[in-house]
């Protein structure tokens, strides 16, 4: 029952869709993970607004699905509920927030999954789970009636096993939502320090793909620094006071980001103003290129027991190539791709302009058909 928190009977003969416990569905409580919000948790007077499209397209919602606590961390372990089984391997974390979310989606469960992508939480457990994710601009789609986290870079996007389930869990979202008529052909290279062996498959899809390929530089520093600033600002006002109210009810990995916050809150101002300068790198980078290309994970996914209470350090790894574009508020695909010699996959992200779904669905769907022959 790990992978999901509340079991629904949907019947009917649309799609079967998995909703992350976040996300508020009529009748049902909205637990997000915790047993803190769980306790005083009342069922749902509406439905969140991102379920209207799913509701008037007949969908099937099965359930509602695990999570990392309160959606906080990238592992997507759960002291509560237990933790969503990674199909490709149990022993690796599946990945976090939207855990459930990939399991659901990975193991059958589902057709697609909604998820929520605040510094990665779509992203990073596609890329463990070895399926697809769409991380969405930010405003794109509505977050009323979400449990928030961080607003500035609170996202909803879909999960699937493959592009044609991301595409349709996007035409859920967004009824009338089509991929772009041809994918992109210019595509920047964002090159990274993470294992060899990932960044080499980045590079043998994107050359299967025939693009041209261009290098760019960007400052990640920059865009992390944005994004943790403001991140923990908004986190901290999210949820302090739930954890106040029932401290037992919160897990301690959530407790310690809690505690942590007082470190960055004061320089929020200072985030704020390097997210305008993160922005205006991005938009730069977009002059010249239609999408950038990079892996969505540095490594591949670590096992459970290598997760200690000081493993601050692979936290912020595994969320390093996310959580800048995030703090951009652009949309960002995650797919799996071949690793020559891993018995794991990789997973490449694109990432595109403001608004530029379409064409990432596009180009995505060309990357999946390439590396397939």
């Amino acid at each position: 029952m790990s992978t999901f928190i509340t079991r629904l009977d949907a019947t009917g003969t649309g799609p079967r869709l998995a909703v992350k416990d976040i996300i508020d569905i009529a009748g049902v409580p909205t637990t997000g993970g915790s047993r803190a919000l769980e306790r005083v948790a009342k069922p749902a007077e509406r439905d969140a607004a991102c379920l209207a499209g799913a509701r008037a397209a007949g969908a099937r919602i099965v359930g509602k699905v695990n999570l990392h606590e309160l959606a906080v961390l990238p592992l997507g372990t759960n002291p509560w509920f237990g933790t969503p089984t990674n199909p490709l391997d149990p022993a690796l974390i599946p990945g976090g927030s939207s855990s459930g979310s990939a399991v659901a989606v990975a193991a059958g469960d589902a057709d697609v999954a909604y998820g929520s992508d605040t510094g990665g939480s779509v992203r990073i457990p596609a890329a463990c789970c070895g399926v697809a994710g769409l991380k969405t601009t930010h405003g794109r789609i509505s977050c009323d009636g979400v449990w928030p986290l961080a607003p500035s870079f609170d996202t909803i996007g879909p999960l699937a096993r493959d592009i044609a389930g991301v595409e349709l869990g996007m035409q859920l979202l967004e009824p009338g939502f089509t991929a772009a008529s041809a994918p992109a052909q210019r595509v920047g290279r964002l090159r990274t320090s993470g294992d060899p062996t990932i960044e080499a498959a980045v590079d043998v899809a994107l050359a299967a793909a025939g693009f041209d390929v261009v290098p760019v530089d960007l400052d990640f520093d920059l865009g992390a620094a944005a994004f943790t600033a403001i991140y923990f600002a908004e986190f901290w006002a999210a949820d302090h006071a739930l954890a106040e109210s029932d401290p037992d009810g919160i897990g301690d990995d959530v407790k310690s980001m809690l505690a942590m916050a007082d470190l960055f809150r004061p320089g929020l101002d200072e985030g704020r103003h390097q997210r305008e300068q993160w922005i205006a790198a991005i938009t730069s980078a977009f002059a010249d290129v239609e999408l950038l290309a990079l892996p969505t994970l540095p490594i591949f996914p670590p096992r459970i027991d290598a997760i200690q209470p000081d493993s601050m350090e692979l936290l912020i790894a595994i969320s390093s190539h996310t959580s800048p574009f995030n703090a951009a508020g652009t949309p960002a695909t995650a797919q799996p791709i071949p690793a020559a010699g891993s018995a794991l996959p990789a997973s490449l992200q694109l990432v595109g302009p403001a608004g530029g779904e379409e064409l990432l669905v596009a180009t995505a769907r060309l990357v999946e058909d390439a590396v397939r022959r």
